[in-house]
């Protein structure tokens, strides 16, 4: 597995990260382990978390885990946000709660930093200076390394940036946005921001809770029972429904990918996983497996790289026309 810088920043991480929501919910601890083993076996140092996946299950199985590991190895990411008890002041991207979270996410995963300390979600209730001043703090302190933010809005991630600077504050180095041969949306805003202001970009989702990893082909009834492609669209957190992907694009997108796989000899998933690795401005795909056999096959993506004629069709095939202004705004391009 090769490595990369994480956007402008010194610290290098391998080009595929090892996503750890599972663990402690479908992924037990003895098989999350042996996950954990066989990635960094493979040369995987990445691997990110968050306090709320399963309700701080996943941060302590990986704080276990780091026991037996020499910590300067491997770059540690979690996030915070997201509500972590009954009170008011659990959960958000307020100075109180953070100051909290990170106290409690360092406990759980048992080690005295964290390399990337990333928001979750944009925090509409707290004013940007004070999340930003208190992850300024936090990596003043040795406590944290690197900050980065995840699920904002274009337009949100360059206010933080710009007031970053304004204030001589750490800046955040990354950003992990949902992005796949599915979801391109990402493109119209974010890319570019990322790729102008010189961020890491982490992908979550790339296979879009197995809707690309060629488990779901054209004719198919219906969703696996117990999937995340089973939940309720309504239900939050859970996109990935029946009824919102189970379109002509997504099937004409998956026929691609199967068509693909069978000249290239490869799965459909290590294909999907490609196409982001390929997009710039160099993004790491955030591997979600929940089985050894399925982060065997994930951890594929990175034995070589797509051929020009394959990249192109999966490019053109899941294109779609650019909304206002994005639309305009691409026919008066001046620079390539």
């Amino acid at each position: 597995m090769e490595y990369r810088f994480l956007g402008r920043t010194g610290l290098k991480v391998s080009e595929l990260c090892l996503g750890t929501m599972s663990f402690g919910s479908w992924t037990d601890e003895p098989t999350a382990h042996r996950m954990l083993d066989h990635f960094v076996e493979r040369g995987g140092n990445f691997i990110d978390t968050a306090d709320v996946y399963g309700a701080g299950a996943s941060e302590e199985i990986l704080g276990r885990w780091l026991r037996g590991r020499r910590r300067d190895d491997l770059v540690i990411a979690t996030k915070a946000y997201g509500d972590t008890g009954p009170g008011p002041n659990d959960g958000g991207a307020g100075r109180k709660h953070l100051l909290s979270a990170v106290e409690a996410s360092l406990r759980r995963l048992g080690t005295d930093y964290i390399d990337l300390y990333q928001i979750h979600v944009f925090d509409d209730g707290t004013p940007l200076e004070e999340t930003l001043s208190t992850l300024d703090g936090l990596v003043r302190s040795g406590k944290v390394r690197y900050v980065g933010a995840s699920n904002f809005a274009g337009w949100q991630l360059q206010k933080a940036l710009d007031l970053a600077r304004q204030h001589g504050w750490e800046p955040f180095c990354a950003l992990q946005p949902l992005y796949n041969l599915l979801d391109r949306e990402a493109e119209w805003d974010l890319l570019p921001i990322c790729r102008a202001e010189g961020l890491g970009v982490l992908a979550w989702s790339p296979l879009r809770g197995g809707w690309l990893s060629g488990r779901y082909r054209r004719g198919a009834a219906g969703p696996e029972p117990g999937s995340r492609v089973d939940a309720d669209p309504e239900a939050k957190g859970w996109p990935e429904a029946w009824q919102t992907y189970a379109t002509e694009r997504t099937w004409q997108i998956i026929d691609a990918l199967l068509e693909v796989a069978e000249q290239t000899g490869r799965s459909p998933a290590q294909l999907a996983l490609r196409w982001v690795m390929h997009a710039p401005p160099g993004v790491i795909p955030i591997v979600g497996a929940r089985t050894l056999e399925q982060l065997e096959d994930n951890l594929g993506a990175a034995d070589k790289p797509l051929a020009e004629e394959h990249l192109a069709r999966l490019t053109a095939i899941s294109d779609r026309p650019l909304p206002y202004p994005f639309g305009l705004l691409q026919r008066f391009r001046r620079r390539e």
